[in-house]
């Protein structure tokens, strides 16, 4: 998982824990709605301002975007 997948996971989740839909994050943070779809399925980047626009919305630290999932453990069968 490269980190644009990172950040889109986690963006993607803290938007549903939430409970707004993209359109309404959009306009939360002042940017594009399509763009936070872009975002969410990785297939752009983020600059620094959006990451501290998204950041705010949610009232954390930016570093939040980038923590990798923990791994799941498989179950022997």
């Amino acid at each position: 998982m490269d980190l644009r997948d990172v950040f889109g996971t986690n963006l993607r989740r803290l938007r549903h824990q939430k409970g707004v839909s993209q359109e309404e994050l959009a306009d939360l943070a002042g940017i594009n709605r399509t763009y936070i779809s872009k975002l969410e399925t990785g297939a752009t980047y983020a600059g620094l301002e959006i990451i501290g626009r998204l950041a705010d919305v949610f009232a954390i630290d930016a570093s939040e975007f980038l923590k990798r999932p923990p791994k799941r453990r498989r179950v022997k069968t």
